[in-house]
């Protein structure tokens, strides 16, 4: 009988995992080629417009990536979609690297470039007058990988298996760089004005930039 009883109690649980998918590995592209993580029934639905180069940004994504994923997104209660905010040249380097590859990975590269952004800024300071001049003159894509070079985000995604040729063609991928650029040009026509900024349900959250308001404003919808 005991047996039995943990056949049945494993049974049980596998059912259970079946019937609760992990929506933090549940990843969907969007038409204008934002990612969507989590649960695309979710009763609540973020919308998060974000930049790189953005240091709140930076902060939010530290103050709320975990409490999001295991509170919220885990349970199936909010999705989050992630729209690129460009704001200079830096910025768009990092969006163009944090597309790169498998979607599935999309996430894992926004948190790695987010949270070592602290480290990796500090070489805009420090950056000589011939560098700063390679990131703002000849073609689009030279300017890029000269900025991806000084600032050493080819070694952020060698760590996570891809190589700098691959990235050099993402770098270099036209098609992506307007859906990027077209992500801020439709959040500019919703009113987002700067980073990070929120949408919830559609409603584009006045005076919310950081996780403790948002939360709140989460909250009180679920």
């Amino acid at each position: 009988m005991r047996v039995i009883r943990l056949a049945a109690i494993a049974l049980a649980a596998v059912l259970s995992i079946a019937a609760h998918p992990n929506w933090t590995a549940t990843i969907a592209v969007t038409p204008a080629g934002s990612h969507v993580l989590g649960n695309p029934a979710a009763p609540v639905k973020v919308v998060e417009y974000v930049s790189y180069t953005c240091s709140h940004c930076a902060d939010f994504q530290r103050q709320s990536d975990t409490a999001m994923r295991l509170g919220y997104v885990g349970p199936g209660k909010v999705s989050v979609e992630v729209r690129h905010f460009i704001r200079d040249p830096i910025d768009l380097t990092v969006a163009m690297l944090a597309n790169c590859g498998d979607p599935k990975n999309f996430f894992y590269n926004h948190n790695a470039f987010l949270v070592s952004q602290e480290g990796w800024m500090q070489h805009a300071q420090s950056a000589t007058a011939a560098q700063k001049q390679r990131w703002t003159t000849g073609p689009t894509p030279a300017r890029l990988r000269a900025i991806a070079g000084d600032f050493g985000f080819y070694a952020v995604l060698e760590r996570r298996g891809i190589t700098r040729t691959a990235q050099d063609r993402c770098l270099a991928d036209e098609a992506m760089m307007r859906r990027i650029v077209g992500q801020m040009s439709n959040g500019q026509d919703l009113g987002v004005e700067g980073t990070p900024s929120f949408l919830l349900n559609g409603e584009l959250l006045a005076g919310t930039h950081d996780w403790q308001s948002l939360e709140l404003q989460i909250k009180a919808r679920l």
